[in-house]
């Protein structure tokens, strides 16, 4: 089953909270535990404590440190790089890190080598974004879909001075997102919790299907005079609806009189008619003359157009068409960079799990074509690159 999360931001949201409703949702404290040891932080500590707030039990985490805020971005992101997180909890990270980086240096009009995260660059920073990502690993979170997020607005005190809230980092951030405006006054989003959440997320909306396995309350720790200061975390397994688009129509003609040189312009005219598959049989055929057997598989929309095309452009008289069932993998196309050439990749997903993934040979042979090197080395470099990345994750992240 695919573990599916949805996200509530019901008071706003912010790393801590997050932690908290992970935590909240069964997610075990010792993940965080370990993700300190990861990074290598000393002096950093988790208080967890279970508050009643408007009479309901939840959780609210306190990441205590020892040192100062302000540390540089490219400090930041070393600290995760040479770190001993899982490779999926690491590459998150820095992906969510690296949105956050891009967006400060957006709102002050700087270089992100540049980029000193003044709030933001203590080690709880670190904590919430790595410990997120570690706390979804250990839920066996494959998709998340976050609610709209809410957005309050006033005043506030930064390093930099007088700031409009939201901060713009977090408005930088969530370009893209569907927000709503709200009457609670204050900074609901950090740019943290925006990083983490527009990083994880999958998809943005209402509650997806699943089997419910539980729920998860993480709360702040100011008090809304309007709304609760809560983050709700829905946990389940995924509900697989069936495809509709099963069926499929495999058109077929025996021909023994068509030059062998026109076979392939008929199959690559079936393929421009929209068939799905097309490959031919050797057969033998009446008084013992050879012949080829043209098989076109196809969707039940476009039987007519197959049937005429084949008719068209082949020998035969006539064509025969058998309508069957078949099982078929959800697919998603990424690419990826091989020396500054782009390179599609096809990815097989079942129930969200990746169980193929293939290089686009005419995209590796192209590249093969500018840059004089082996197409089999350009294929080998385009999987390896597809297998590292987040996105085979269906997430595939």
């Amino acid at each position: 089953m695919t573990g599916v999360a949805h996200v509530d931001p019901i008071g706003g949201l912010a790393g801590d909270m997050l932690l908290a409703a992970l935590l909240d949702a069964g997610a075990p404290t010792q993940a965080l535990d370990d993700t300190i040891a990861a990074l290598g932080l000393v002096g950093v500590a988790i208080d967890v404590s279970r508050p009643v707030r408007g009479g309901l039990r939840s959780t609210h985490v306190e990441v205590r440190t020892n040192t100062g805020s302000g540390r540089a971005a490219a400090e930041m992101r070393a600290l995760v790089v040479a770190s001993r997180l899982a490779p999926r909890v690491r590459t998150d990270a820095l992906a969510a890190l690296d949105r956050l980086i891009a967006a400060e240096a957006a709102v002050h009009g700087i270089d992100p080598s540049a980029v000193v995260l003044h709030e933001l660059g203590d080690d709880d920073t670190l904590v919430d974004i790595c410990g997120a990502f570690a706390l979804l690993d250990a839920l066996d979170i494959e998709r998340l879909v976050c609610a709209p997020i809410p957005l309050g607005r006033g005043i506030g005190e930064m390093d930099h001075g007088t700031m409009p809230l939201p901060a713009p980092a977090t408005m930088a951030l969530l370009t893209g997102v569907p927000v709503v405006g709200v009457e609670t006054a204050g900074e609901l989003v950090t740019p943290t919790g925006a990083a983490i959440v527009v990083t994880a997320a999958d998809a943005w909306g209402e509650l997806p299907a699943m089997v419910l396995r539980t729920t998860g309350t993480g709360v702040g720790s100011r008090e809304h005079p309007d709304r609760p200061n809560l983050v709700r975390v829905t946990i389940g397994d995924a509900v697989t609806e069936p495809r509709g688009d099963t069926t499929v129509v495999l058109l077929q003609a025996n021909v023994d009189d068509l030059v062998p040189e026109l076979v392939p312009d008929v199959l690559g005219a079936c393929t421009a008619a929209g068939a799905i598959d097309v490959w031919t049989v050797p057969i033998h055929m009446k008084k013992g003359r050879p012949g080829v057997m043209l098989s076109v598989l196809g969707r039940p929309a476009n039987e007519r157009k197959l049937a005429e095309t084949l008719l068209a452009h082949s020998s035969t008289l006539g064509v025969r068409v058998q309508r069957l069932e078949r099982y078929e993998l959800d697919r998603a196309i990424r690419e990826v960079d091989i020396g500054g050439h782009s390179v599609r990749v096809k990815i097989g997903l079942l129930e969200g799990r990746v169980v193929n993934v293939a290089p686009e040979h005419d995209d590796c042979a192209a590249v093969a074509a500018v840059t004089g090197r082996p197409v089999k080395q350009i294929w080998a470099e385009a999987l390896a690159a597809a297998t590292q990345t987040q996105e085979l994750d269906a997430r595939a992240r």
